[in-house]
């Protein structure tokens, strides 16, 4: 299984669990019970909403005969994919903009990716030179650009 770590890294480790036990027509309550733990437990990691921990990584691996560790370092690998995600949807450099650029609001209220049309727009309408070189550092020059010619 090692070898399909390149493949689904990224992928939450609950999700390749849950379809480890459709695979084997293992119920996950009763496979909770034979690991000693909550079925809620197994169900929430199944459904990405629960974190897969070593102790039950390791019971989870013995248990169906998978490589020791392959569980963690999926977990691992998803961690990782999400803190990216986490700082890509960070804000720009405020500095770097004038607050009556976006006199009509608060710059630090501002959802960056849900408004990103309007804060492109606005930003090559009426922005200075560092204001625009900001805006394209922070979403990329071919998302600028899409934007713009959408825009025209």
């Amino acid at each position: 299984m090692k070898n399909l770590i390149p493949i689904i890294k990224g992928v939450h480790p609950g999700f390749v669990l849950d379809r480890e036990l459709k695979k084997r027509k293992i119920r996950k309550g009763f496979f909770a019970l034979s690991l000693n733990e909550f079925p809620q437990t197994i169900v929430s990691i199944t459904k990405g909403k629960r974190k897969m921990n070593t102790e039950l990584s390791l019971k989870i691996e013995t248990t169906l005969g998978i490589e020791e560790g392959f569980f963690m370092t999926l977990q691992i690998f998803y961690d990782i994919n999400e803190a990216k995600k986490k700082l890509s949807a960070e804000t720009p450099d405020l500095k770097k903009l004038r607050p009556v650029l976006f006199w009509d609001t608060n710059l630090e209220s501002i959802d960056w990716q849900r408004y990103k049309t309007a804060v492109v727009k606005r930003v090559f309408e009426r922005g200075n030179k560092i204001e625009k070189n900001e805006i394209i550092r922070f979403y990329g020059k071919e998302g600028i650009d899409k934007i713009l010619k959408n825009y025209d």
